[in-house]
């Protein structure tokens, strides 16, 4: 005989397209088939990758049909192209010949009778109501139980739903491919029908690939097209396979569809949604949840344990005992769960007392001793230091029948640590080792800050052995044990622990040896960490330049600049170029100890060696020079920098140039500087609106300071005192006195108005020649509290002297010496200036001895006024005779000084004199201008 052909199609996804084709029929070559008695029972069919479609159902059920896998590759390769050839033409007519006993032959592939006809359209109809099982790889029927697969291959469209709900059921357990396609075939033959069995098992194989939207389909298909009763089976399906997974979210999703399609959960539905809920502390869905567990009536102890649970984690522990009360309501009997939750709910929350009844009713219904409701009760008495009651419970274990367990040993490790009693700890804690436990991280934890306490190094050594024996890491032991050093202020016994392998690994290590430096550097204990750094075993020059930076700047810090100084200096030199972060800090530190030699010696060092200095760099340089007065070499650092063009400064940089720029009085700078801030598109905030207006006050016009401050009073920004009187003086010179009250009561209203305030408005006043508010301002400035300040007579006196109104000036002059307010160089020079406009060179001889009586002598300005007083008197010989006595005092005239007494000469017709004058002024590279 020939051999078997053992395949129709390899795949599922054939099928559908075999299903969508009526053309085509797929054909066996079945070998080894015997007729026994028609009558006989139908025996199953064993089948290997093959489709016996070809056969009529009603004529195979009266034979005993054996099918053996003999069929090699090659021999079942003829049947893989889904058109029908001539070969698979001749085994439909052979297969026919032996179970019809047909003797006519066909020629030519055509069809020799109508009767062979209606046979092959029989046998198309049947095929297409039979399923075909091929698979590939692990989906394949092959890999089933023989039974599976006779099961599988013998069913066709007029099988009852019950027959194939079990194949189903038992495809399920062996492959989801084909479970699905099953059901498929199962859809299309309306086998579905208020089958609600067939959607379940469906439902458990989506949800185990995590198809969450085929589902949910599924579920509609479910309760519309099959007209299926949705039930709690249904949900739970999906709800458990959330459950296994962790899905939280999901399994609460298809909890609140069960209760849309008005589906009641049962006590595993609640179990499974609970315990979810416990894991992620999700309170809100865990009371919505339980809420309608009890609404249902449905007791479910692992939800009553769950809600305990959370509360209690959470800290709430009215709630948990409000649970408790709720199971007593319910009439719920606890399980043991139930009783160890309320254990641990009483023990957490220090109620010991309800705990220890909570563990004699457990013992009164029935519950024997358990080692959980002792050591819950034992960690419950060690929180609150209560260790008699800890003991206690301790030897009553024998007495019960209990011996200690791993987690009774650590709870009264930690329970002794809490109370402080390093002797019953250290029992404890060799008892848990003798007994073949380890300590737990919290244990040792617990050890090494007892020892540390109580000074006992050598126990220390051996906890950071038994730390080492179990797995800690290196670094995470070394910082336990600084912790507890450092906590008790004997950071400086680490070194004698520190020893042996342990120290070793510290030294080839760089983590544990840069935690062990730091530590050392913290606590001052320099030396220490210098020579951990000299006696390390690993090379890593970034790591290490690195490393050293971060302990100067940690020195920087804590402001031990000595110990920085110290690390820079012992830190290994590299050749080359200096390493700019270290360098920066140090020229940081030396300026803030004054030694500014020092941190310049750095800068040129850096500066030599061709290192490109940052905008850090820039600004630590520039600070330190501002720091050490030397305004100017801070402008050529300023300079250089501005020729890098990739330099960008940052908001404190630039503070730092306004106010450089300011002190050294460079205007077009300053507004230069300005419109490059507002370019930079920086953020300004309240320091930087403040610093402008404050320094560039003179550099900007008075619009643009005007915008600029309302702009900051917009965006919520404060001005400070500084600002208001600048913006008042600005206001007040440019005559804008409306805007200047306005300004005055701003800085009224948020208590900002102090003395200079009211100088800065009279003077104003005084410049402008309006006596009637300057006077009213002086009056304000009185009845606010302040008194007149010298700063204030002194404009005053100046106001009026120019306005040649003398009597208000001596009357100024005498509240001045009423009120014992000392007059000053800028008080004498103006009366010398006022007396000498009106020539009054008595009065102006009596100010000067005046001067010279209080104790203060004739500043520069005092001379140049007073030439300018002889020369209006004709007093020439004695304007001459000024600068004499000016040069003999150790003032040296400037270009002032010249003018006036070039002025004083000519106005005198003493011309050559003038002219020589003048020529002495060219010598000295003056210009006169007037001469």
């Amino acid at each position: 005989m020939a051999s078997l052909n053992s395949s129709v199609l390899s795949n599922i996804d054939r099928w559908s397209d075999r299903r969508s084709n009526p053309s085509f029929t797929g054909c066996a070559q079945i070998n080894g088939a015997r007729n026994v008695n028609p009558f006989g029972r139908l025996k199953q069919v064993r089948v290997s990758r093959l489709a016996t479609e070809v056969a009529d159902v009603s004529e195979l059920s009266q034979a005993d049909i054996v099918v053996r896998e003999e069929a090699s590759a090659g021999e079942g390769s003829n049947l893989q192209n889904p058109v029908l050839g001539s070969e698979v033409r001749k085994s439909a007519r052979s297969l026919w010949r032996r179970f019809r006993g047909s003797k006519r032959e066909v020629k030519g592939g055509e069809v020799a009778s109508s009767e062979c006809g209606t046979r092959r359209i029989k046998q198309e109809q049947e095929k297409r109501s039979k399923f075909d099982y091929k698979g590939n790889g692990s989906d394949s029927i092959s890999v089933m139980d023989k039974g599976l697969e006779a099961a599988v291959s013998a069913i066709g469209s007029d099988s009852s739903v019950a027959h194939c709900n079990s194949i189903l059921k038992r495809l399920e357990r062996s492959s989801d491919r084909m479970t699905l396609s099953f059901f498929e075939w199962m859809r299309n033959n309306g086998k579905l029908k208020k089958n609600g069995l067939a959607y379940n098992l469906v439902l458990r194989v989506l949800s185990r690939k995590g198809e969450w939207d085929s589902a949910e389909k599924l579920l509609r298909e479910m309760s519309t097209d099959s007209e299926c009763i949705l039930n709690f089976q249904v949900f739970n399906t999906l709800i458990y396979a959330c459950y296994r997974r962790g899905l939280t979210d999901l399994a609460t999703k298809w909890f609140h569809l069960m209760l849309q399609n008005g589906v009641q959960p049962n006590i595993a539905t609640f179990g499974m949604l609970m315990n979810l809920y416990q894991k992620g502390g999700n309170v809100a869905e865990a009371e919505s949840a339980f809420a309608k567990m009890r609404f249902f009536k449905l007791h479910c102890h692992s939800a009553y344990s769950a809600m305990i649970t959370i509360y209690t984690r959470l800290g709430l522990y009215d709630k948990s005992e409000e649970i408790i009360g709720l199971m007593k309501e319910d009439r719920v009997i606890p399980n043991l769960e139930n009783w160890l939750v309320q254990l641990n709910a009483y023990s957490q929350q220090g109620k010991l007392e309800k705990s220890e009844q909570v563990l004699r009713s457990m013992q009164e219904v029935g519950f024997s001793p358990n080692i959980v409701a002792y050591n819950t009760l034992i960690t419950g008495y060690g929180k609150v230091s209560n260790m008699d009651g800890a003991q206690r419970l301790f030897q009553n274990l024998k007495n019960v029948g209990l011996e200690p367990d791993e987690t009774t040993y650590r709870s009264m490790i930690e329970g002794w640590g809490r109370a402080d009693n390093y002797r019953e700890a250290r029992w404890y804690y060799d008892e848990l080792k003798r007994s073949g436990f380890e300590p737990n991280s919290s244990n040792l934890y617990t050890m090494i800050n007892l020892q540390a306490k109580h000074k006992d190094e050598e126990g220390a050594m051996q906890t950071l052995e038994d730390m080492s024996r179990i797995g800690c890491q290196y670094s995470s032991i070394l910082s336990s044990v600084l912790r507890a050093y450092e906590k008790v202020g004997r950071i400086d016994k680490i070194p004698l622990i520190l020893k042996g392998k342990f120290y070793e690994h510290v030294l080839v290590d760089q983590t544990s040896c840069s935690i062990l430096v730091m530590a050392y550097v913290k606590c001052s204990l320099v030396d220490d960490a210098l020579d951990v750094l000299k006696d390390k075993r690993w090379k890593d020059p970034n790591f290490e330049d690195n490393l050293y930076h971060f302990l100067i700047c940690s020195c920087k810090e804590l402001g031990y600049h000595e110990n920085a100084v110290k690390i820079f200096t012992e830190m290994p030199k590299q050749e080359g170029i200096p390493n700019l972060h270290i360098t920066c800090t140090m020229i940081d530190i030396y300026g803030a100890m004054g030694r500014f030699a020092d941190a310049k010696n750095l800068y040129l060092n850096l500066e030599s060696s061709g290192t490109s200095l940052d905008m850090i760099a820039y600004s630590v340089v520039v600070r330190m020079y501002a720091k050490a007065g030397s305004l100017n070499e801070a402008c050529l650092v300023l300079d250089k920098m501005e020729k890098q063009k990739d330099i960008v400064p940052d908001n404190f940089l630039f503070l730092d140039m306004l106010r450089i720029y300011q002190k050294c009085g460079m205007v077009e700078k300053l507004a230069n500087l300005y419109y490059k801030i507002l370019k930079s598109g920086i953020t300004w905030d309240q320091e930087m609106y403040n610093c402008v207006i404050n320094c560039c006050a003179r550099a900007l016009p008075v619009d643009e300071l005007s915008r600029l401050f309302n702009e900051m009073i917009q965006r919520g920004f404060s001005p400070n005192v500084i600002t208001f009187n600048v913006m008042l003086d600005v206001f007040g010179k440019a005559k804008l006195f409306k805007k200047v009250r306005k300004v005055f009561w701003m800085a009224k209203k948020r208590g900002l108005v102090d003395v200079i305030s009211y100088n800065t408005i009279i003077a104003a006043y005084g410049q402008s020649k309006d006596f009637n508010n300057m006077t009213s301002t002086v009056k304000k400035m009185e009845f606010n509290g302040f008194s007149v300040s010298l700063e204030a007579y002194n404009c005053m006196l100046d106001a009026y002297g120019k306005e040649g109104q003398m009597e208000s000036f001596r009357s100024v002059l005498q509240k001045m010496r009423e009120s014992s307010c000392d007059s000053d160089h800028y008080t004498y020079n103006t009366m010398i200036n006022i007396y000498g406009e009106q020539g009054w060179i008595e009065e102006v001889a009596n100010v000067l001895t005046e001067l010279k009586e209080c104790g203060l002598q004739p500043d520069l300005c005092s001379y140049n006024t007073l030439i300018k007083a002889y020369g209006i008197a004709g007093m020439v010989e004695e304007a001459v005779g000024v600068v004499k006595e000016m040069r003999e005092n150790g003032i040296e005239p400037d270009q002032i000084t010249y003018v006036n007494l070039i002025n004083a000469l000519r106005k005198n017709d003493n011309f050559l004199e003038a002219v020589k004058w003048s020529l002495w002024m060219k010598q000295m590279r003056m210009s006169n201008s007037k001469c």
